[in-house]
């Protein structure tokens, strides 16, 4: 128990240090609201209608989705770098995350969540 020790002090401390930054920039930071300030942008036009809308789920699926599969090529990369290194072996492991992401990826479709209605 004793080893956990060092841990629970450097959380504190980090803690301690990040409640004080943020309590330095609230209070010595310089506010000014201003109407252009204040009003919402959206890549740098005025906005047309409602600016709070609700989004479907179904967006928010499809970023899931996207970030899922793009870190699929996180994984990808330095297997590519080092693949003859890893000889047939890290061949066949590559091989094994390549087919169970088609089969997830053969499921979203079939469950029609990249569908747009």
């Amino acid at each position: 128990m004793l080893e956990y020790v060092a841990i629970f002090v450097m959380m504190c401390l980090a803690g301690i240090i990040a409640t004080v930054i943020i309590g330095f920039s609230h209070v010595l930071g310089h506010r000014t609201k201003s109407k252009a300030k204040l009003a919402p942008y959206e890549c740098g036009m005025t906005t047309i209608g409602p600016t709070r809308r609700i989004m479907t789920i179904r967006y928010y699926i499809v970023a899931m989705l996207f970030l899922v599969f793009d870190i699929e090529i996180i994984f990808l990369y330095p297997w590519a770098v080092i693949s003859r290194k890893l000889g047939l072996f890290g061949f066949i492991e590559m091989i094994i995350f390549v087919f169970i992401l088609f089969i997830g990826y053969i499921y979203i479709w079939k469950k029609g969540a990249l569908e747009w209605e």
